[in-house]
């Protein structure tokens, strides 16, 4: 992604606004050392007993447990957003201390008649109202690393539009299926889907892909063989239902690729307010992202527009600041 030349740009100048990324996700740990300066303040969209500022894993009904890394999922998407950078520890976000990352909890703990048995997940009534919510509050990027096989619900259909009404970019993860066909939200119309890549350049094995051309970039997110993955957050605290001692854990997937574009999205937004008085609209930040991707504004089904390239979303003249 040529972060470092990215950054580096960044680095040598102030700007106007402090965009932020709206992280629909499991958990977070607002106290965490390594995160706390750029998070703000949240919201419990769940009916999972506790308050609406409570961010912690939702209790799980009796003789059911986590498994292990569940509740961590929405720290380490929200660490790639916002981890604090040059503080000598963890890792910095893509962020780099640039962007703001409103944590919004939209998993908890759900009867599935079906299976007959509960499952960590969300509902269609939760997903609308977060991101409702966060378009309501302005968020630049409303990031989903969650996804469905199956079509969603009119209600979130209807919040998605409602949010691009707004003038928030709707980025979600792919999908980690590893076929041709992207998962739900990912797939709609108007959000800016995104893909895992490992180190060689190549899509990851687990990566969903799109042989129909689509709004479809990627990211470095691991890969399963041969094993690769990345370092972000975890929640770092003990609660009485589920043990996290580690701030720090390896992840891969799609769920991680997509906060990496979700971030460099934001920074657009800010270099692109402070010269031009305005934020871009959703349209506008796809078009730069796509366009100054690695396959050079070219489509193709394994990996869409290609790898997001940092350095030219800051500086290209054509596409993003013309």
């Amino acid at each position: 992604m040529n972060l470092e030349a990215a950054w580096d740009v960044i680095s040598a100048r102030s700007w106007v606004c402090t965009p932020v990324v709206a992280v629909l996700d499991t958990a977070f740990n607002p106290s965490h050392p390594d995160l706390e300066v750029n998070l703000l303040s949240g919201r419990n969209l769940t009916p999972d007993g506790l308050s609406q500022d409570d961010l912690r894993p939702s209790p799980p009904p009796s003789g059911v447990v986590y498994g292990q890394g569940e509740p961590d999922h929405g720290q380490a998407v929200a660490g790639l957003v916002g981890a604090t950078a040059d503080n000598g520890q963890g890792i910095p976000g893509v962020g780099l201390n640039r962007v703001k990352v409103l944590p919004l909890k939209v998993f908890f703990w759900i009867w599935n008649s079906s299976t007959q048995s509960y499952e960590y997940s969300s509902t269609s009534a939760v997903l609308s109202s977060a991101i409702r919510y966060a378009a309501d509050r302005r968020a630049n990027v409303i990031n989903m690393s969650l996804g469905s096989p199956a079509p969603l619900d009119v209600v979130v259909q209807d919040a998605l539009g409602y949010a691009l009404s707004k003038g928030s970019l709707l980025v979600a993860a792919a999908g980690n299926d590893g076929i041709d066909g992207l998962r739900y939200p990912a797939r709609y119309k108007g959000v800016l889907a995104v893909g895992s890549i490992r180190l060689n350049g190549t899509r990851s094995d687990f990566s969903s892909y799109s042989s129909t051309q689509t709004d479809l970039v990627m990211a470095a997110a691991g890969n399963l063989s041969p094993s690769e993955s990345l370092w972000s957050l975890a929640l770092g605290t003990s609660y009485p239902y589920y043990s996290s001692q580690a701030r720090y854990l390896t992840w891969r997937g799609t769920s991680f690729a997509a906060p990496q574009v979700s971030a460099v999205a934001a920074l657009y937004v800010a270099k692109y307010a402070t010269l031009y008085g305005k934020a871009p609209s959703p349209d506008q930040i796809k078009v730069c992202l796509e366009q100054t991707a690695s396959n050079m504004g070219a489509y193709d089904s394994q990996t869409g527009y290609g790898i997001v390239r940092a350095d030219r979303v800051l500086t290209d003249t054509t596409y993003c600041f013309p």
